[in-house]
C-alpha cells in the first residue's frame, strides 16, 4: 500500500512538474499573457550573445534576382535583431523570418525597417512641401496609409518623422522636416506620429514610429551635412526639443540620435541629452538607435580612439541599436567580461527592444500576407488623398495681374525640362515609388484643359548643363502663345541626404532660359519645384505668376493642373522663408529682437527676404476683422479666449489657414520678435463670414524654457498677432 501510495505521489509530481515546466517553456509565446511577463520570461532565456545580436541591426533586400535572394537568406544570420530591408517583396521577407524563427534558438523573430519619408509606394509631397499646407488631418491620413503599404510590404518600423526645426535652406535635409517653426515641426510630428502607430499604436496596418534627428543635427555650421553645430542649451530648449517633447506625448515608439557633434560631444555619445534628459527628464522609455554607421564616426569625430571604445560610449550613453557598422557585435560581450558595461544595462536595452516587437505582433503573427500589388499599394483612395495634399501643398507666391487663372487662354506654351518629368518630381527619399506611376506635369495640362486651349512643348533646356539648342525654338513657340508654362527647379538629388549646397540659385541655364523667353513679351507662369526655398531674385521680374509645387510626389500632376486652370483654389503658405538670395542666410521669421533693429544688415541686399513665411497668396480675398479678446488682463492661471472674423470677399470658395502669433515685449531672457502658437485652416464660401479661435493657455503659449528646461511665465505685456492686425494684453 505504502509502495503504490509512493508510486502515484510520484507520477503526480512528475505531471504537474512537467506542467509547470511546459508553462514556465510557453510563457514569452503565450499571447494571454502580458507583454511584461513575455519579456522577461524570454529575457532569462537569452544568452548575453543572443542579447547582444537584438542590438545589431544589418541591411537586406536591395535586389530581386530569386538566386540572390536564396544566398542572401542562407548568409544572414537568424539571430539579428532588426534589418533595414530595402525590398517590397513579402515573400523575400517571410523567407527572412522564417529562417529567424526557425534557425534560432529561441525563435525571435526579426524587426524589418525602412526609411519611409513620405509614402512607401504612393508618394506624398516631401514633408517641407507638406508643412505649406497646414492640415494636419492630412498628416495624419497620409502617414496612416505610408504605414499600411509599408506594413503590407513587410516593414514594421519606419525612420519617420524629421522634426528638425530647420533655419538653413542650404542643409539639403531642409526637404525632410517640417520648416523652420518651432510650432509647426510639433504639430505635423505629433500628427505623423499617430498616423504611423495609430490610436491603438501596433495593430497589422500600423508601424513604430522613428523621430529623427536627436538633437540640433539641422543647426550643421553653414548647412553643411554630419558637421559640428553650437548651441547653448536654451536655445536646444526653446527650438529644437518641443517638436521632440509633443511627438513624444504622441507615442512616438523609437528616436534616432544625430550625426553632429553637439558643444563637442556627439549626439549619439551624449550622455547628457540622450540619457540625463531624454531618459531621465522627459521620460522617453522607448528605443533610440543610431543614424547609418554613427557609432563607427565617433572615431571620425575624435572621441573615441578605435572601434571598442566608439561601442562603449554610445553605448553607456543611451543608444540602444547600432545601425549597420555591427561594433555592438564585435565589442559589447567583451565590454561586459571587462565589467565596463553591465549585464543589466544590456538587459535594459534588450528589453526596449523585444518589448517593442511584442507590441508589433512579431511573436504572434511574424508572417506577412502575400497579396497581389493592386490589393496592396496605390489604391484609388490613396491616390486621392496624394491629390489633396498635394493641391493643399502648392504656394501661389505671385500672381501680377492676375494672370492666373488661365480661364479664357487657348494657346499656351509649355516649356521647361520639368515638363514631362515624372521622376525628380518624387523628390528623394521615395521609397519604393516608381516613375511609371507617376502623370508628368505636361499630360495633366492636356486633360485639364483638353477642348478648352491648344499646346505646344518643347523642353528649352536640361536641368543644368550650358546646351542652349532649344532656346531659338522656346523662344519661337512663345511668340505664338498667350501664355508660356515655364516648368524649373531642382532635381530630386539636389535635396536631401548630403546634398547641402552653396547657393540656393537654379542653374544658370534655367535662368538664361527665363531671360530668353522674356524677349517674346508674353506673360510667363512659373511652376517651380524644389526640396527647399530657392533664390528667385533675378527671375522673379522677368515672370508674372510663381506656383511652388515642391516635389509633390505621385500625384501631383492635376492637382497643378486644376490650379493652373482654377478649378482649384490655391491655399498653400510657406512653412519656410525664401530669402532675397543665399547671402541673407540665415533669415528667419522668429529671430531675436537686435540692438540696433534700423542698422546692422547686410548693405548689398534688402533687409526683407522676397517671400516671408506663411506667405501665399489666393484666387479670392479675405477680408479680417479686429482681433477680439475675452478679457485685456488675465492671471497666470486663466485662459483667455481670442477670435477674429475671416470674410471671403471674392467670388470663389477658399480655405484660408489663420496664424496666431505671440509676441512677448519684455522678458529675462529676450523673445524672438513673434512665434507662432496657433494656426487653423477652415474654408471659407464666397460671400460668407467664419469665427476662427484662439484659446491662450499662459503655461504654454506664453512660458519659454530656460537652459535646464523648465518653464518661465513671466507677467507684463504680450501682443496678440494675426495678419496686420494686433491687440495687447497683460499678464499679471
Amino acid at each position: 500500500m505504502k509502495q503504490n501510495q509512493l508510486k502515484t505521489l510520484t507520477l503526480l509530481f512528475i505531471f504537474f512538474s512537467g506542467i509547470q515546466s511546459m508553462d514556465a517553456q510557453e510563457i514569452y509565446k503565450n499571447p494571454k499573457m502580458t507583454v511584461q511577463k513575455r519579456v522577461e520570461d524570454l529575457l532569462k532565456r537569452m544568452t548575453l550573445k543572443e542579447k547582444i545580436m537584438q542590438l545589431n541591426q544589418y541591411t537586406e533586400g536591395e535586389n530581386d534576382n530569386p538566386n540572390n535572394i536564396e544566398k542572401s537568406v542562407n548568409q544572414l544570420s537568424p539571430e539579428v535583431g532588426s534589418l533595414i530591408f530595402s525590398s517590397s517583396d513579402p515573400v523575400f521577407r517571410n523567407k527572412i523570418q522564417k529562417k529567424a524563427i526557425e534557425e534560432s534558438r529561441l525563435g525571435i523573430p526579426i524587426l524589418f525597417a525602412f526609411d519611409v519619408i513620405h509614402g512607401y509606394k504612393t508618394i506624398y509631397p516631401i514633408p517641407l512641401g507638406q508643412a505649406a499646407s497646414w492640415n494636419l488631418e492630412l498628416a495624419r491620413k497620409a502617414s496612416e496609409i505610408a504605414a499600411k503599404e509599408s506594413r503590407l510590404g513587410g516593414i514594421e518600423w519606419t525612420f519617420s518623422p524629421m522634426i528638425d526645426v530647420a533655419y538653413d535652406p542650404r542643409w539639403g535635409r531642409v526637404s525632410e522636416g517640417y520648416g523652420e517653426d518651432v510650432y509647426t515641426n510639433a504639430l505635423f510630428g505629433a500628427a505623423t506620429v499617430l498616423g504611423y502607430q495609430g490610436t491603438n499604436p501596433y495593430d497589422s496596418l500600423h508601424v513604430a514610429a522613428c523621430l529623427k534627428h536627436y538633437i540640433g543635427y539641422s543647426r550643421s555650421e553653414g548647412g553643411r551635412d554630419y558637421v559640428y553645430t553650437d548651441i547653448s542649451d536654451q536655445a536646444i530648449w526653446e527650438t529644437y526639443m518641443p517638436p521632440y517633447i509633443a511627438s513624444i506625448n504622441a507615442g512616438a515608439a523609437t528616436i534616432m540620435s544625430s550625426f553632429n557633434n553637439i558643444n563637442g560631444i556627439p549626439s549619439t555619445a551624449n550622455v547628457h541629452w540622450l540619457n540625463d534628459v531624454l531618459r531621465e527628464q522627459l521620460g522617453f522609455n522607448g528605443l533610440i538607435v543610431s543614424d547609418w554607421y554613427g557609432i563607427d564616426q565617433l572615431k571620425n569625430q575624435g572621441v573615441a580612439k578605435d572601434d571598442k571604445e566608439a561601442a562603449y560610449k554610445a553605448f553607456i550613453a543611451g543608444t540602444d541599436v547600432d545601425m549597420v557598422d555591427n561594433l555592438y557585435g564585435k565589442n559589447l560581450e567583451e565590454l561586459v567580461k571587462e565589467k565596463k558595461i553591465s549585464t543589466a544595462s544590456i538587459d535594459k536595452a534588450v528589453r526596449r527592444i523585444l518589448k517593442l516587437k511584442f507590441e508589433l505582433g512579431l511573436f504572434d503573427k511574424p508572417f506577412v500576407n502575400v497579396l497581389p500589388n493592386e490589393k496592396r499599394f496605390l489604391l484609388p483612395e490613396d491616390i486621392k488623398v496624394a491629390e489633396k495634399y498635394a493641391e493643399e501643398s502648392m504656394v501661389l507666391l505671385k500672381n501680377k495681374d492676375n494672370v492666373l487663372p488661365l480661364t479664357h487662354v487657348k494657346n499656351i506654351a509649355l516649356i521647361g525640362p520639368f515638363a514631362k518629368d515624372n521622376d525628380h518630381v518624387m523628390g528623394s527619399w521615395r521609397a519604393f515609388g516608381k516613375t511609371k506611376d507617376v502623370l508628368p506635369l505636361y499630360d495633366g495640362m492636356l486633360k485639364e484643359f483638353e477642348g478648352k486651349a491648344n499646346f505646344e512643348y518643347i523642353r528649352g533646356c536640361d536641368f543644368e548643363g550650358d546646351d542652349r539648342s532649344e532656346f531659338d525654338a522656346a523662344y519661337t513657340i512663345a511668340l505664338k502663345s498667350d501664355v508660356v508654362v515655364l516648368y524649373l527647379g531642382e532635381k530630386a538629388w539636389w535635396s536631401g541626404e548630403n546634398a547641402s549646397r552653396s547657393t540656393l540659385s537654379l542653374p544658370s541655364i534655367q535662368e538664361e532660359l527665363v531671360k530668353n523667353l522674356a524677349k517674346a513679351g508674353k506673360k510667363i507662369v512659373l511652376v517651380l519645384t524644389s526640396g527647399r526655398p530657392v533664390e528667385l531674385h533675378r527671375i522673379e521680374p522677368l515672370v508674372d505668376a510663381i506656383v511652388a509645387i515642391w516635389q509633390p510626389g505621385t500625384a501631383g500632376s492635376m492637382p497643378l493642373s486644376g490650379i493652373l486652370s482654377g478649378r482649384i483654389n490655391p491655399s498653400g503658405k510657406l512653412p519656410i522663408t525664401f530669402p532675397h538670395s543665399t547671402g541673407q542666410i540665415p533669415i528667419y521669421y522668429n529671430y531675436r529682437q537686435s540692438a540696433r533693429p534700423y542698422q546692422g544688415h547686410y548693405q548689398d541686399i534688402p533687409a526683407e527676404p522676397l517671400y516671408k513665411f506663411t506667405h501665399g497668396l489666393s484666387y479670392t480675398t479675405y477680408e479680417y476683422g479686429d482681433i477680439k479678446l475675452s478679457k485685456q488682463t488675465i492671471n497666470k492661471s486663466e485662459k483667455l479666449t481670442a477670435t477674429i472674423t475671416v470674410r471671403n470677399t471674392g467670388s470663389k470658395d477658399g480655405l484660408e489657414t489663420v496664424h496666431w502669433f505671440i509676441q512677448d515685449v519684455v522678458a529675462t531672457i529676450s523673445r524672438p520678435v513673434k512665434e507662432l502658437k496657433h494656426f487653423d485652416k477652415q474654408l471659407i464660401k464666397a460671400g460668407e463670414t467664419v469665427t476662427f479661435t484662439f484659446e491662450i493657455d499662459p503655461t504654454v503659449s506664453l512660458a519659454y524654457p530656460n537652459e535646464k528646461g523648465k518653464k518661465i511665465l513671466e507677467s507684463g505685456d504680450f501682443n496678440l498677432l494675426v495678419g496686420d492686425k494686433k491687440v495687447h494684453f497683460e499678464l499679471n
